[in-house]
């Protein structure tokens, strides 16, 4: 995958802080009371009890008291502190760069202005405006600060237990999570939730179903119209096979076989390894938002 090399004004070095990384003040306490369970999005890597808290812990959609926390320069842990490699932080701040530039253009074409999100790479836990996130939920955005939070380890576990070993890989759980800003921009999210408030358990996992998918999508979105400093497609051969071998890897059956032996299609919160992997190959053959249908 090509990659500038610029930084991205918008990451946030936390690794190696102690007691979790930088704190919200009023930002939500114990999450684990919410009542929801919409976008937490722990990109379908941990077990199902943890996957259910992880939801509930991380998806209020304005709950919580942290409120929206302005952009500003980009921020490092003290020094000596981080636990960063520089292969990491280029992925980490090249993919955000990229991400960015490509939504700024989409929502320009349609007189819109893109409010650009901010990433934080952290390690074990850390404060966040919607309470406090752990490395065991996975990557997740948090629609109250809009910020993606991920502890890089989690690449580790993508690519050794489950197989999808890859920059690419990497960029696509990146711009998962970006897609789900992308709907909070939209107000998807405010739909969504809106939506769930009025259904059943079964209905409100098959909405949130809908919200994951969409924003698979709209990572292949990304991939598509995304280029680098020379003008060339970021994507280079075996790319596109990284990103379907992660999108098959992290679906809800396989996972419930993996981890219960068993498949509940009720319970289901992201989609199948077949929607999410033809959720992100529709996004990368259009290169068009407007095909990433949110059905919910």
């Amino acid at each position: 995958m090509r990659l500038g090399d610029g930084p991205s004004n918008n990451f946030e070095d936390r690794t190696g802080s102690p007691g979790g990384g930088l704190g919200f003040g009023g930002g939500g306490g114990n999450m684990l009371g919410c009542l929801l369970p919409l976008v937490a999005s722990r990109f379908g890597l941990v077990g199902v009890a943890i996957l259910l808290l992880g939801y509930c812990a991380l998806s209020q959609f304005g709950g919580g008291g942290g409120g929206l926390l302005p952009s500003g320069p980009t921020t490092s842990a003290p020094s000596g502190q981080s636990t960063l490699s520089p292969e990491t932080r280029h992925l980490l701040t090249g993919v955000l760069e990229s991400t960015d530039s490509v939504w700024t253009k989409v929502f320009a074409a349609s007189g819109s202005q893109y409010v650009e999100p901010r990433l934080v790479a952290y390690t074990r836990g850390t404060q966040t405006a919607c309470g406090t996130g752990q490395a065991a939920m996975g990557p997740f955005y948090c629609p109250n600060d809009q910020r993606i939070y991920i502890d890089p380890t989690f690449f580790n576990e993508l690519s050794r237990r489950f197989g999808a070993p890859g920059d690419f890989a990497q960029g696509y759980v990146i711009a998962h999570e970006v897609g789900h800003h992308v709907q909070n921009l939209e107000g998807t999210l405010e739909q969504a939730q809106s939506a769930q408030a009025r259904s059943g358990d079964a209905q409100g996992n098959a909405i949130q179903v809908g919200v994951e998918l969409q924003a698979d999508c709209y990572a292949g979105v990304w991939a598509a119209l995304a280029k680098d400093p020379q003008g060339r497609t970021i994507l280079e051969p075996g790319d596109i096979e990284e990103g379907m071998r992660a999108a098959e890897a992290i679906g809800d059956d396989t996972l419930q076989r993996q981890t219960q032996g068993t498949v509940v299609p009720e319970s289901f919160t992201h989609g199948t390894s077949a929607q999410r992997m033809n959720a992100l190959q529709t996004g990368l053959k259009s290169g068009d938002p407007a095909a990433c249908k949110f059905n919910g």
